[in-house]
């Protein structure tokens, strides 16, 4: 004769839900605080990945590696607070 097992009972019926922070994780990259307006880290971006272009003499084939690498360099600085994000 088989026993049943008790579903109430199991440990992963017991766990309480996770918290999760009060920033939502889109999974598309760092979390950034609320108040960076957007357009105004897709300008500092797009200015870095140009001063990227430049030092290497804009030589194609570079450029999404410039555009990555100058929005990795954007989001750190807007993380440790760095770079001013409310100017226009």
């Amino acid at each position: 004769m088989a026993r049943e097992k008790n579903l109430e009972a199991s440990p992963a019926a017991k766990r309480a839900p996770r918290k999760r922070d009060s920033i939502a994780d889109t999974g598309s990259g760092p979390v950034l605080p609320n108040f960076v307006d957007p357009q105004r880290r897709a300008v500092l971006i797009a200015q870095a990945a140009y001063f990227r272009a430049m030092q290497r003499g804009f030589e194609p084939g570079q450029d999404v590696t410039d555009w990555l690498a100058a929005e990795a360099e954007v989001d750190a600085k807007l993380l440790s607070g760095t770079t001013e994000s409310s100017s226009a």
